[in-house]
C-alpha cells in the first residue's frame, strides 16, 4: 500500500511524540510500560492493540486528559501539559463515547463550537451533517448512538486541525457511514496536509485510510512501520517452518480461518521469497503481532532492516 502522503517533519518536529511514556493507576496497574512513538506529519496512522494495551490513555495523554507518570508527550513540540491552549488548537479529538450537551441541538454545537475554537469552520461540519440528513434543529438527545458519533466527528473536521486524534469513534457507525466517513477523513488529510491516528479493531478500516501500523501491547510499543513496509517484510507459514538461524523470526502464532495453526514470521531481505513462507496479509500481520503481544518477554519492534 502506497503511503497517501510522504510523511515528514514540521521543523524537525514529528506531529506526534511519547518519550519513555510510563503511566501506572493505583494498585500498580500499569497502562503503558516506556513509550517512545514518533506520528510523521502527513500520515494516517492505526494505532492497534488489544483491550488494555494503553491506545485510550496514550490518546489521552496527547490531548492533555492523561498526566503520564514519567516520560513526555507533545503536539508539534507542545508539551500539553505545560501549554494545554496551544496544543489543544492543533488537535481534532474524538473519543469512544460521543460527549454531546443534553438540551442542545445540532446547530447550537456548531455554534458552540466556534466559540470555543479559533479558526472553526462550520462549513465542513454543515455539509457532511446535511450529506447525512442529520437536521440542525434536532435535540442531539433524539439522536442515536451512531449519529451522535457523525456529530462528533462532523465537528472535528471543523477544526481543520493539523492533527486528528480518534480513539474508536466509528465503532457505533454501520458499514456505509464507516466507509463514507474514512473518505471524507483522507480527504481532509490530503486537502490540509494533516495528520491522523486512528484506534480500531477493524481491518478494513485501516486498510481503507491508513498507511502506518503501530501495534501496543500491555503497554508496550510492538511495532511501529509503514504499512507497505509492514506486509513486505512478514510472512506465513508454521511453526516449523523455517529455523531461527536462518536469520527469520517467529512473530507470534495464530489460528487460520479453518482452525489452523498459523505463525507470522519476520523475515530479512534474502529471504523474502523462501517456498517455505508465503506472503502476510495486513489481517495476518495485526493477529500475529497482536499473539505476540500477550507474551511478557515480547521485544519491541522497530522499522524491519
Amino acid at each position: 500500500m502506497e503511503a497517501l502522503i510522504q510523511p515528514s517533519v514540521v521543523d524537525g518536529k514529528a506531529a506526534l511524540q511519547a518519550r519513555a511514556v510510563a503511566k501506572r493507576y493505583r494498585g500498580g496497574v500499569r497502562a503503558l510500560d516506556g513509550i517512545d512513538l514518533d506520528i510523521p506529519v502527513g500520515s494516517i496512522c492505526a494505532l492497534v492493540g488489544p483491550n488494555g494495551a494503553g491506545k485510550s490513555t496514550l490518546m489521552k495523554a496527547w490531548v492533555g486528559f492523561e498526566r503520564p507518570s514519567s516520560g513526555s508527550v507533545a503536539v508539534f513540540g507542545i508539551n500539553p501539559w505545560r501549554n494545554r491552549p496551544a496544543a489543544l488548537d492543533r488537535i481534532g479529538y474524538v473519543s469512544q463515547k460521543p460527549s454531546l450537551y443534553r438540551g442542545l441541538t445540532v446547530a447550537d454545537h456548531v455554534a458552540l463550537a466556534g466559540s470555543l475554537r479559533s479558526g472553526f469552520d462550520p462549513g465542513p461540519t454543515r455539509r457532511r451533517l446535511d450529506e447525512l440528513a442529520i437536521p440542525l434543529g434536532q435535540d442531539t438527545r433524539t439522536l442515536s448512538g451512531g449519529q451522535q458519533a457523525q456529530v462528533m466527528l462532523a465537528l472535528a473536521l471543523g477544526t481543520h486541525a493539523q492533527v486528528f486524534v480518534l480513539d474508536e469513534p466509528l465503532a457505533s457507525l454501520d458499514p456505509l457511514a464507516r466507509r463514507e466517513f474514512l473518505h471524507v477523513l483522507v480527504d481532509a488529510v490530503r486537502a490540509d496536509g494533516a495528520t491522523a491516528v486512528l484506534s480500531s479493531h477493524v481491518i478494513t478500516d485501516i486498510e481503507q485510510a491508513c498507511d502506518r501500523l503501530v501495534v501496543l501491547g500491555g503497554g508496550r510499543k510492538i511495532l511501529d512501520v509503514p504499512i507497505a513496509e509492514a506486509i513486505s517484510s512478514h510472512r506465513v507459514g508454521t511453526a516449523e517452518a523455517l529455523p531461527e538461524t536462518a536469520g527469520a523470526q517467529p512473530v507470534g502464532t495464530f489460528p487460520g480461518p479453518f482452525g489452523e495453526r498459523l505463525t507470522l514470521w519476520l523475515v530479512p531481505p534474502e529471504r523474502a521469497d523462501d517456498p517455505a513462507l508465503r506472503g502476510a496479509t495486513l489481517e495476518e500481520v495485526i493477529l500475529g503481532q497482536l499473539a505476540a503481544s500477550r507474551s511478557p518477554r515480547t521485544p519491541t519492534q522497530g522499522q524491519p532492516s
